[in-house]
């Protein structure tokens, strides 16, 4: 009887991951679990690798655009250099880049916090924040307290906290939030077990829109350790943006569309989406990416952005663990002559990560990208810039966990001003380099040790 249930159970993952699974490297190893272990290969199946989210989202009021050749005169917003990316974005995101916009740069909450708290405090008709940590610290406190006195005042607050990151078994600031009667929802959390696609499925995005004209985006979560004025034992520096202009409609239509999936409610009317004047010299357009419709579409952008680039690359990212594609993307642009420099922690606040890091990157070294050691504290900062004219910002990661798994939210900006900020920021950091001396002089039993972490590359 077990062997007819596990043949049939073992048959029924098969059918389902040829018909489901796009990367033939998945298909195989799901298969092969459920055949040389039909019972527990089939309950990981059924707990991780069935894709079970959809979305219920509204249609973006941002209608795409339908000029996929080179723009027009009148729609020429970008540099001509940057026509055939612009053209690849506005397919892979239906969108298109908005002209008009006024981007800041914000370093750690002691920056970021006080214009996001003045953001709430002047909302008059909306304010929606999605944060993927929200913690029940004084800085958590202080949000919520914030958050509950604009409702008061009559705002319409709706806030999502990520299932995971919000504390997954005791969730205070959700708590605190719902007994003040904010309007809040975690985001992919269910106490059912087999509904486990919570465990590896979460909400990475960071975003605060006050009144449909405001937004702040980026990496920066809601917590203490953020504030490094208060000198806390764990201090995490890290990067967020604030945005004015039409691209804010953009931001506002991905929350609307994570609310309904969340509540159900649809927002819309001009209490969510005011109409925008233009208000600065900024091109942006957003980019959401995550495990539905928006699949890969994060990874997509990085990909055409990295094969036009024409002299130099800058990244920042608290954990790099990309795919073999990005990894060929980034050493096929070093070995054309592209000067390619990434600026990662030498210490991140995941042992394990930095450990499958080492095991990782070798590759790229020899393709000539120069990968170097930021110093603690530990800085969450992500941020891309190519050429000193195109950038992009927001909550994603460098890892297959962002650019597969989480839902994130990015900001494209054709900002030559923005884009030289964000290369010296990066540079600034470019002081320990690592070496392919460096990972040949570890003993083999670390060697082997980063080699096994990485082999959880997709979960890490």
């Amino acid at each position: 009887m077990l062997a007819a249930v596990g043949t049939a159970l073992a048959v029924a993952v098969t059918l389902h991951a040829l018909l489901r699974k796009r990367r033939v490297s998945v298909a195989v190893a799901w298969v092969g679990l459920a055949w040389l272990s039909p019972i527990f290969g089939s309950v990981l199946y059924l707990m991780f690798g069935i894709n079970r989210v959809t979305r219920r989202a509204r249609r973006l009021r941002t209608k795409p655009s339908e000029a996929l050749e080179a723009p027009s005169l009148e729609d020429a917003t970008v540099p001509h250099t940057l026509w055939p990316l612009d053209r690849a974005v506005r397919r892979i995101t239906g969108l298109p880049a908005l002209v008009g916009n006024r981007v800041a740069l914000f370093r750690n909450g002691d920056e970021a916090y006080p214009a996001m708290l003045a953001a709430i405090a002047e909302a008059r008709t909306s304010l929606v924040l999605t944060s993927y940590i929200f913690r029940d610290d004084p800085t958590g406190r202080l949000f919520g307290a914030a958050l509950s006195e604009a409702r008061a005042r009559g705002v319409a607050v709706r806030v999502i906290i990520d299932g995971i990151g919000g504390g997954y078994f005791r969730a205070k600031a959700y708590r605190r939030l719902s007994a003040a009667g904010v309007p809040a929802g975690l985001f992919m959390h269910s106490a059912l077990p087999w509904r486990m696609p919570f465990l590896n499925l979460r909400n990475h995005k960071k975003l605060l829109i006050a009144d449909g004209r405001v937004a702040f985006t980026g990496g920066v979560n809601i917590s203490q350790p953020n504030r490094l004025a208060t000198r806390p034992d764990h201090p995490i520096r890290d990067t967020h943006f604030r945005v004015e202009g039409p691209v804010v409609e953009q931001l506002m239509a991905a929350f609307a569309s994570d609310w309904a999936f969340v509540d159900g409610e649809i927002l819309d009317g001009p209490d969510w989406f005011p109409d925008l004047a233009p208000v600065g010299p900024t091109v942006a357009r957003a980019v959401t990416s995550g495990p539905d419709a928006d699949i890969m579409k994060i990874e997509s952008v990085i990909l055409h952005a990295l094969n036009g680039a024409r002299e130099r690359v800058a990244i920042v990212t608290p954990y790099f663990l990309p795919d073999e594609v990005v990894m060929a993307a980034l050493a096929l642009a070093a070995e054309r002559g592209v000067t390619v420099d990434v600026v990662i922690p030498r210490r991140s606040d995941h042992v394990f990560v930095d450990w499958a890091t080492r095991a990782h990157v070798m590759p790229l070294l020899r393709s000539g990208v120069r990968i170097w050691l930021d110093e603690p504290p530990f800085d969450h900062s992500k941020a891309l810039a190519i050429d000193g004219v195109w950038c992009f910002v927001g909550s994603a990661n460098w890892d297959m966990r962002s650019f597969r798994l989480n839902f994130e939210l990015n900001v494209e900006l054709y900002d030559a001003r923005m884009a030289e900020e964000i290369e010296r920021f990066i540079r600034a950091k470019m002081e320990t380099r690592l070496t392919e001396d460096d990972l040949r002089a570890r003993h083999l039993p670390v060697r082997l040790r980063d080699a096994a972490v990485r082999l959880l590359l997709p979960y890490l």
